[in-house]
């Protein structure tokens, strides 16, 4: 698992175990003391019992016959005799003649050593021996029911990590779905608040901030309409002088202008209303494209003379800008071309398609662009010809838009070569 989902499991995994360690482990150690000291508290009581037996001179062989089966009691009596389960008389033995009664290690286990004072003769012992097996019976099963129980703690806390993380990263994807569905331009999506506070405010600060582009697309809209409006009218009343003049063909030339200029405001306001530029990822086809824009010229071009190449791959080729930027780029070069090259002059329109783009190429037979602006893509607004000088700054604008770079150069036709690498399809 990756990400937020499974760092919080991560986390969670980490802290149980350590909680549990802290836990189960004394605890642990705490029953295996027990279980010792209950053990040997039963041989005492055994050895203590039997010291009572000896002192009141019951028969010690009966005695000892008489204990459980687990336990393994001896008697050292004063005359070097042992009676009972057959022992060693030890260093600790001797010690206990003394009448210090008191537990130590033996090989394989525990002994108890109780000393039985007054007897004629001297002092015996008793001595209960307690073996590994019976010191720490029942230990093994109780640390495995804690290991059991460690385990389903720990489970469950995973569990628990897991659905918390699930509820957080559906939050998050939630938020991040909606985000991508507004900047692909559904204004009308709004996120469901949901999860932890702090992701709900996150969630309505995004609903706020989709309902506020909405109300500025909307007023964008507005302010196209009134500028629409305002420059429709002085449009129309030039061309209502225009048509007053009385020299045709100073009447033709300037009605021609007069025309040019109406089609930019209407591009101008057309793209005005554009509320959005086809999301955050455009995609388009650039053969489509230039297909449909050369078909458009090709009319002005046979009025001009101009023969137009247009050389196109078999299939789409899918870049990174939207249709009608693609089209505002080609129209913008192509207008160059008529505007700045003689009647006549040839024209070739050339789509090369990339392992994952496309490029775009306009070359004529024009006399070449100056010197000035070969390899020189900056100055807005700039032209050595006697134009606004925008055409190639839209075409360059829209090439590094989408993630690629626009070149000038010398053609194969002897003119000016304009060659837009646009950027790959996300």
């Amino acid at each position: 698992m990756n990400g937020v989902r499974g760092q919080l499991t991560v986390l969670v995994a980490a802290t149980m175990s350590l909680v549990l360690l802290a836990f189960l482990v004394p605890l642990a150690l705490l029953l295996r003391s027990e279980a010792e000291e209950r053990a040997i508290s039963a041989a005492t009581l055994r050895a203590q019992s039997l010291a009572a037996l000896v002192a009141l001179e019951q028969n010690p062989v009966d005695a000892v016959a008489a204990e459980p089966a687990d336990a393994r009691t001896s008697i050292f009596l004063p005359d070097g005799r042992v009676t009972g389960a057959p022992a060693t008389r030890t260093p600790a033995v001797e010690l206990a003649m003394r009448g210090r009664a008191f537990t130590a290690e033996a090989p394989g286990g525990v002994e108890v050593l109780v000393p039985v004072q007054g007897l004629p003769g001297g002092s015996a012992v008793i001595r209960s021996f307690v073996p590994e097996s019976v010191l720490h019976e029942g230990v093994g099963r109780t640390w495995t029911l804690l290991f059991l129980l460690g385990l389903g703690l720990f489970l469950l806390g995973l569990v628990f990590a897991d659905r918390l993380g699930r509820r957080l990263v559906g939050s998050v994807t939630a938020l991040a779905g909606t985000a991508d569905r507004l900047s692909n331009g559904d204004l009308d999506a709004r996120v469901a608040l949901s999860g932890p506070r702090e992701l709900q405010r996150v969630g309505a600060e995004l609903n706020r901030l989709a309902a506020r582009i909405g109300e500025l697309l909307a007023a964008e809209r507005e302010d196209a309409a009134d500028l629409a409006h305002r420059l429709r009218t002085p449009v129309t009343a030039l061309r209502l002088d225009v048509d007053s003049l009385r020299d045709s063909e100073e009447r033709s030339r300037l009605a021609a202008d007069v025309d040019a200029i109406s089609r930019s405001v209407d591009e101008v306001i057309r793209t005005a209303r554009r509320p959005l530029r086809e999301g955050a990822r455009p995609l388009s086809d650039l053969a489509e494209v230039a297909a449909e824009r050369v078909a458009f010229w090709s009319a002005l071009a046979e009025d001009t003379g101009r023969p137009v190449d247009c050389v196109l791959p078999p299939h789409a080729v899918p870049v990174r800008a939207a249709r009608e930027d693609l089209a505002a780029a080609l129209d913008a070069l192509l207008e160059n071309v008529f505007t700045h090259t003689p009647d006549g002059s040839a024209l070739r329109v050339e789509v090369v398609a990339r392992p994952d783009s496309g490029t775009l190429i306009v070359d004529d037979a024009g006399p070449g662009l100056p010197e000035s602006r070969t390899g020189d893509l900056s100055g807005r607004g700039r032209s050595g010809a006697g134009s606004t000088g925008l055409g190639l700054d839209i075409a360059r604008r829209v090439a590094e838009s989408s993630g690629g770079t626009m070149s000038l150069g010398a053609g194969a036709l002897g003119g000016a070569r304009i060659r837009l690498d646009l950027g790959a399809p996300s």
